[in-house]
């Protein structure tokens, strides 16, 4: 059995090992590490405990083992917030999101729990101090306070199984929803498919047609969906994010393409902090795409393959800066489609397609001569030239295009990636919005 952590290490080890198994995984690949802490009340920054994280994150398979375990539901952080009202506040922020909404009545009733425990005891202490005959001995207060909690706990997990046999009925009546209206949309927009046998001129726009005949309602439910996949770790930003997700979905068919890709996808998942320029706090370390190792002081996006994760910061997404940091939230966002689509190690081809490989390898090769001659090129495709191993270099330079297209305009953005990297433009055009097109449901 794995030895308990000292107090005076508790959070430490809370912070490098519970806080990213929170952030990024189940319960069940970390329950091992929470066997090994004392208290699961200790404090971690801005005085939060892994109850305020947990409640934060939505994550009520990890809300409702901290609480089996004796979480204190009533311990505020350094906002004065307690788990109660962070729950309360993350399901205004997220009306529709369905763990939350299990998250606010686990603490809920954990904490009316509690208080009721408080006033039995407050009461019993007021019993013995008023009345001088010892009708009550101290045993008998323990034994029916023992009572009653037992009780409560009784009722909290009838209450629990009752609530997830709940929650369960009402996602498969959502996916039967769902389904439903996909059949119907397929059906009334059948005549969509004709557009994926076109290809995307270098430089000439192209028309996404929309699966529904409103594309306003198309775009709402686009940002929606993407809002609901996100989780804001630090800061308070909604509104920013859904207009960095509204200005993606309005700027260009490039981009717009990619965000009603994710859309569809359940695996997707975006982690931000609007307090910071960098992902430090929500991702300190981890390895880029050739191997590299990074620390996550110095990023200010990421895009971790394996748990289909995009890693976001920006501190001020205000005026010119709101353009900028969509840019940069571009590139993962571009990355992650990239790997989902295609399947091929972030590789914008399938697997197996000589023919393209060669085609991304001459790509390569035009716009490293066109640096060594000294050339205008934007740093992002530069950076790109530097990575280390040839995969990581053609995700990289393919995340790009939306990267620019984004910074500069769609009219200017384009014109760049005309002149100063044509064969790659065309690439992208061709091969990865073709496929973006075919393989699109929205």
């Amino acid at each position: 059995m794995a030895s308990n952590i000292p107090t005076s290490n508790a959070e430490q080890f809370v912070e490098e090992r519970l806080i990213p198994g929170l952030l990024t995984g189940s319960l069940l690949q970390h329950k091992e590490l929470l066997d090994m802490l004392e208290d699961v009340d200790v404090r971690y920054k801005r005085q939060k405990t892994l109850l305020h994280v947990g409640v934060g994150l939505g994550k009520s398979d990890w809300v409702e083992e901290l609480l089996a375990r004796g979480a204190d539901t009533d311990i505020t952080d350094d906002s004065q917030q307690n788990a109660l009202s962070s729950a309360e506040e993350m399901l205004r922020q997220f009306p529709d999101d369905v763990e939350r909404s299990k998250v606010l009545k686990l603490v809920m009733l954990v904490y009316r729990r509690d208080q009721v425990i408080l006033h039995r005891l407050a009461a019993s202490s007021s019993r013995n101090t008023d009345h001088v005959t010892p009708v009550a001995s101290p045993e008998c207060d323990i034994a029916s306070l023992k009572s009653s909690v037992d009780s409560l706990r009784l009722e909290m997990k009838s209450l629990v199984r009752q609530l997830s046999s709940s929650l369960e009925e009402l996602k498969a009546q959502v996916c039967g929803r769902d389904a439903l209206l996909r059949c119907l949309e397929e059906a009334v927009t059948s005549t969509v498919e004709d557009v994926t046998s076109a290809k995307l001129g270098m430089g000439g726009k192209a028309s996404l047609s929309q699966p529904t005949s409103d594309p306003a309602r198309a775009r709402q439910e686009c940002v929606d969906v993407m809002m609901r996949k996100t989780r804001i770790m630090y800061g308070d930003g909604v509104e920013e994010m859904r207009r960095l997700y509204e200005r993606l979905y309005d700027e260009d068919e490039y981009t717009a393409c990619v965000i009603k890709y994710l859309c569809d996808d359940d695996r997707v998942k975006v982690m931000v902090d609007l307090n910071s320029t960098s992902i430090e706090r929500i991702r300190k370390k981890f390895l880029d795409l050739d191997g590299t190792k990074e620390n996550g002081r110095y990023v200010n996006s990421f895009c971790d393959f394996e748990s289909k994760t995009v890693y976001f910061s920006a501190k001020d997404c205000s005026g010119d800066r709101e353009k900028v940091a969509c840019a940069f939230f571009a590139r993962p966002l571009t990355q992650l489609t990239l790997k989902l689509v295609f399947d091929n190690e972030g590789r914008p081809c399938s697997k197996g397609d000589v023919e393209q490989e060669r085609e991304w390898m001459r790509a390569i090769e035009e716009l490293e001569e066109r640096r060594e001659r000294g050339e205008e090129i934007e740093w992002v495709i530069r950076n790109a030239l530097f990575r280390e191993t040839l995969k990581a270099k053609v995700c990289w330079m393919a995340a790009a295009v939306p990267y620019i297209i984004v910074n500069y305009g769609s009219t200017e953005g384009r014109a760049i990636l005309q002149q100063q990297a044509p064969l790659l433009f065309s690439l992208y055009s061709n091969n990865v919005m073709g496929t973006l097109l075919a393989s699109g449901k929205r």
